[in-house]
């Protein structure tokens, strides 16, 4: 069962759990949320600048394209290529530098600091407290692997090494 089974000399050890001191389990729960859901704006991020990325690479690949249809003889279909598709702009006046410029200093910008105000205004500023409450509910207290910080797991490392 998790969260049982206290070794000899572990009643000291801090606990996982970061919350507040008097923070409700919703508040817990709902900044926890928020957060949650800011990771996933990242996530949602990181697709963006890949867009950004790969976007840029197949144009450039056009270029040796285009070379390759004017070398065999296919100039018409190379200068198409060249004129209606290299450096086209991906939306109406946009290139993706300029798509990855505005998520970055509108939505995510804004998302970022609702979500740091949460935190401050709610936990104290801690960071995963949602999480903290969780590790500390479902690790084994005393078993190597489940301690509730790094230090704990260098002390536990040191007196079981011989």
């Amino acid at each position: 069962m998790h969260g049982t089974g206290e070794a000899a000399g572990e009643s000291a050890e801090l606990s996982a759990d970061r919350r507040p001191e008097g923070v409700a389990p919703d508040v817990v729960a709902g900044v926890g949320r928020i957060t949650e859901a800011l990771e996933t704006v990242e996530r949602a991020r990181g697709h963006l600048y890949a867009m950004h990325q790969l976007t840029g690479e197949a144009d450039f690949k056009l270029d040796e394209a285009v070379s390759l249809l004017r070398r065999a003889g296919h100039g018409d279909l190379a200068d198409r290529i060249e004129t209606e598709l290299i450096g086209r702009n991906v939306l109406t006046g946009r290139w993706t530098y300029q798509l990855l410029e505005e998520y970055d200093d509108g939505y995510y910008a804004d998302f970022r600091a609702l979500e740091r105000l949460a935190r401050e205004s709610l936990m104290g500023g801690l960071r995963h407290v949602h999480e903290s409450v969780l590790k500390e509910r479902r690790r084994t207290k005393g078993r190597p692997g489940h301690e509730a910080a790094p230090e704990a797991a260098g002390e536990q490392r040191r007196g079981t090494v011989s």
